[in-house]
């Protein structure tokens, strides 16, 4: 056999024996002859790992089958060897600019999905797996009352709403030592998410409150403190009536309802004394032997490819199976990751109910999504296509494989809903791997086993991941973040053999063995998201809504002139406020990545004086998108504010950090800055993946910032006028005239110099005819949410949402460099990036949060107006740090408009 011939067994995988779909086991070379059961055939394009080529002749019209089930249909007749590609493929290959020429058309078209038709009158209930007659044990944490066994003994904190999750992760981190000393307690970490930040009631209310709730009362969390600002529909008074309501065991956990009332520092304060205060009880609780009847396994799957379903999920689902056979609970997940795989899911199940049950949440999963005007097609990423899967269909076949056919499907529960009894449920979700995972734990889940073939660093804040890489490569390449090699049973080991020990590392993991990712010290949370529509009735309406023209609106008042000045930094824009060093990351999943590196290096910078003459301070952007969400307008939303703030004045060093497997990755982001004008080269550009993991990415994030300093002039600073600001205004809470004219006054002088305001379209600013009159007079939208400012003036922003940090986040995209706010009420979170300055002329306001706020109106618009422009330009001279801003009361959150849902 020469060097290009090889024996299809060597280099292909076939799910199934009546497979005519194989997988390519490693990358074939275009020219590569194959033997196969006495013929041969070549290989006329170059093929990658994980991408599927005919195993044999499929006719026009035949269908393409993995797992003995279709996932296409050939467009031509189909030879032996040939590349099978769909147009999608073919494009994101093209995206991803690979080494080697593509095939110049598709030869297959997607199968199509159509609602699974369940044969009622032949149905057969299906059998269990038989329990062990000597069940094994694990070493857990045994609750009070019926919460059962905890894997870990944490102290949460959790954030009721977005709009205390900045408070959560400051009392986090002020409290990062405090368990220092007390051996049996996992940590103190607080769940911070994007959720009920809304005036409105959400139309994902319950389903907010149920998460919340499980968190609550989840094996591993031993004391909770949930936090919320006391108003709004989602709220502690709220939260409680619904677990008194629905019989969740609270009273069987140490808890306090906090409620947020007094300035950034007393609340901190107050909330640590409670946390204090749980310490020793905390502590008290010591691991007993538990029977493994206790383990609840959370299935998940992230960063999938093409040998998920036929490595890394076949192991997971052996596991899972066992830990049934013990007595125990798995819980599979994603609901439109099943989809073109119900007859796989339902081949064996407990009752035609359940089976209904199943499939009434695939259709109403559909339903809602087609209320945003998408399909459940839209859910593979762009990791996913590059990795071999093709459509949802193949992803949906793979995914399913996390039952082992054994094992029934026991129950069907809604998201986040209580698990009953012992065995196999299915939980309805999103594919997005974070909110799928939310869901899971707030059900009960102690355990997560995480599938992944790109290499998915995902983890939970007080569950456990052990997580499952595909292939052998993988595996080497980020074998500090994985926990189980799965490439050992493609390559040829026995799925028994790599299951027991899979079993045995899960009890390890469950008896307080650290995970990988525990190790490695990074979770994140992200809760199903808010959907906005109810129904078709306004999808054309906004699907074909007219985009701002960008045009600012003039003045209808004479604007006085000023001599005022601030000390700028000249940039290669002009002037700037300041110069920072920017980490955007291109997904949910690389956000915590980012953080960890801007907090280090601006420890650097405090410490040792780094950056100095170059950069003030570094940022991070961690946020929920990228991944797991429809495309459309919400992704172009997306796409417009993370562009913003790539090209945005205060950002001097600007760079993206991938995760590897997502929607948006670095190829898709060089494609789209030069579409945008913008030149890929002038940025870094870092993979968690392909570096080579955490530690990998963060020396090559950090050598990248080290090499642009030492390569750039210091920072060269020059006295200018207020034609150079670039602000961003708001109102919280009511506003009085006198405030309203401070802001005008301000607005006037700033425009009028020929500098920029942008406005958000819901601020308090806009409905009030005080500042109207002084400004404007009649607004209109002149700038799409997150749009960039191309001609300085007067603008308004489109903000859909009445959450205040989606609009802060839309507001810096714009290119303001300074933020003020007037609050009523508690004061805001700032902008991760953006300072914000925060004033108030309120009594009540000025009395519980004066040494949150950064002025206090006396009431004499002159007098306030040279208050205001003072603190703006001591910003703009790197003078002065709002307060709040300094103290890390900071966020970011992109808003998905009105058609954005996750997937």
């Amino acid at each position: 056999m020469s060097d290009r011939t090889r024996n299809f067994d060597e280099i292909a995988k076939l799910p199934a024996p009546s497979d005519n779909a194989a997988i390519a086991t490693e990358r074939l070379e275009a020219g590569t002859t194959v033997e196969r059961d006495g013929s041969r055939f070549t290989i006329p394009h170059t093929i990658l790992e994980g991408h599927r080529f005919a195993a044999e002749k499929i006719l026009a019209g035949g269908e393409l089958l993995s797992w003995s089930l279709p996932f296409g249909e050939a467009l031509g007749e189909v030879s032996p060897g040939e590349y099978l590609c769909n147009e999608k493929i073919l494009k994101a290959l093209s995206e991803r600019n690979v080494d080697f020429d593509l095939p110049e058309k598709p030869n297959f078209r997607d199968t199509e999905l159509t609602a699974f038709d369940l044969d009622k009158e032949n149905f057969r209930s299906g059998s269990q797996v038989s329990v062990h007659e000597n069940p094994g044990t694990f070493r857990g944490y045994r609750r009070t009352g019926n919460r059962g066994v905890g894997t870990r003994n944490f102290i949460v904190i959790i954030g009721a709403t977005s709009r205390t999750g900045g408070f959560a992760k400051a009392l986090e981190w002020n409290l990062r030592d405090a368990a220092k000393g007390h051996e049996n307690i996992d940590g103190i970490v607080a769940v911070a998410h994007t959720e009920g930040g809304e005036e409105e009631t959400p139309n994902n209310l319950e389903l907010l409150l149920r998460t919340l709730a499980g968190f609550v009362v989840n094996p591993n969390v031993e004391a909770a403190l949930v936090i919320d600002e006391g108003a709004g529909a989602v709220n502690n008074d709220a939260l409680r009536s619904y677990m008194e309501e629905n019989g969740y065991p609270v009273e069987d956990v140490p808890h306090h309802f906090m409620s947020l009332g007094r300035s950034f520092g007393l609340d901190l304060k107050a909330g640590e004394e409670i946390v204090r205060g749980w310490l020793d009880e905390v502590g008290s609780i010591r691991r007993t032997e538990e029977p493994l009847s206790e383990l609840k396994i959370a299935l998940q799957c992230g960063g999938s490819d093409a040998f998920s379903g036929v490595s890394a999920n076949p192991v997971s689902a052996w596991v899972a199976k066992e830990v049934i056979r013990n007595g125990g609970s798995a819980v599979l997940a994603e609901t439109d990751e099943l989809i073109g795989a119900e007859s796989y899911v339902l081949e064996n199940v407990r009752s035609l109910d359940v089976a209904e049950r199943f499939l009434s949440m695939v259709e109403r999963f559909k339903e809602r999504v087609g209320w945003h005007g998408h399909t459940a097609e839209g859910n593979p990423s762009g990791g996913n296509n590059y990795r071999g899967l093709y459509n949802i269909s193949i992803k949906s076949i793979g995914a399913a494989t996390k039952r082992d056919p054994e094992v029934r499907l026991d129950d069907v529960i809604e998201y986040a809903e209580l698990l009953g009894g012992p065995g196999f449920h299915f939980m309805d979700s999103p594919g997005n791997d974070l909110e799928s995972v939310a869901g899971e734990v707030a059900s009960g889940c102690n355990m997560i086993f995480f599938t992944t073939g790109n290499g998915s660093i995902t983890n939970f804040p007080f569950v456990p991941t052990v997580k499952v890489v595909t292939t052998t490569g993988r595996y080497e390449l980020l074998e500090n973040e994985m926990d189980v090699n799965a490439g050992a049973y493609l390559d040829g080991e026995p799925l028994e053999e790599v299951g027991q020990n899979m079993l045995e590392r899960t009890i390890r993991s469950a008896s307080g063995e650290k995970t990988a990712g525990e190790k490695a010290g990074h979770s994140q949370v992200s809760i199903w998201r808010n959907w906005r529509q109810t129904g078709t009735e306004n999808l054309e309406r906004l699907k074909n809504a007219p985009a701002p023209d960008g045009e600012p609106l003039p003045l209808v008042v004479d604007a006085p002139g000023s001599d005022r000045t601030f000390e700028a930094i000249r940039t290669s824009q002009g002037y700037g406020a300041d110069q920072v060093g920017l980490i955007m990351p291109t997904s949910l999943c690389s956000g915590q990545i980012s953080l960890r590196i801007s907090d280090h290096m601006n420890e650097r910078v405090r410490e040792r004086g780094f950056a100095e003459g170059k950069l003030s301070r570094f940022a991070a952007l961690p946020h929920t998108e990228g991944c797991g969400s429809s495309g459309g307008a919400s992704e172009a939303l997306y796409l417009r504010t993370v562009l913003g703030h790539l090209a945005h004045p205060l950002v001097r060093f600007g760079l993206l950090l991938e995760h590897g497997c997502e929607k948006t990755h670095n190829d898709y982001f060089r494609a789209r800055l030069e579409e945008a004008g913008l030149e890929p080269e002038h940025f870094g550009w870092a993979s968690v993946q392909l570096d080579g993991g955490i530690e990998k990415v963060i020396s090559r994030v950090e050598e990248w910032f080290e090499n642009m300093m030492e390569e750039s002039p210091d920072l060269e600073y020059e006295t200018s006028g207020l034609e150079h600001l670039r602000l961003g205004l708001d109102a919280s809470g009511p506003l009085t005239e006198e405030a309203a004219r401070t802001f005008a006054a301000l607005t006037a002088a700033v425009v009028g110099a020929g500098g920029t305001v942008v406005v958000p379209e819901r601020s308090g600013l806009l409905g009030s005819e005080a500042y109207l009159a002084g400004t404007v007079g009649e607004v209109r939208n002149t700038l799409s949410h997150g749009e960039a400012v191309g001609i300085p003036g007067f603008h308004v922003m489109e903000s859909p949402t009445s959450d205040p940090m989606e609009a802060a986040t839309g507001l810096g995209a714009t290119g303001v460099e300074i933020m003020a706010a007037h609050v009523s009420g508690r004061p805001l979170t700032a902008h991760r990036m953006v300072p914000l300055l925060q004033v108030s002329s309120d009594g009540e306001t000025i009395e519980r949060y004066g040494e949150d706020l950064d002025a206090v109106f006396e009431g004499d618009p002159d007098t306030d107006t040279e208050v205001l422009l003072d603190s703006v330009l001591d910003v703009a001279s790197r003078r002065y740090t709002p307060r709040l801003f300094g103290r890390g009361n900071v966020g970011f959150q992109f808003t998905r408009g009105l058609l954005g849902v996750s997937m």
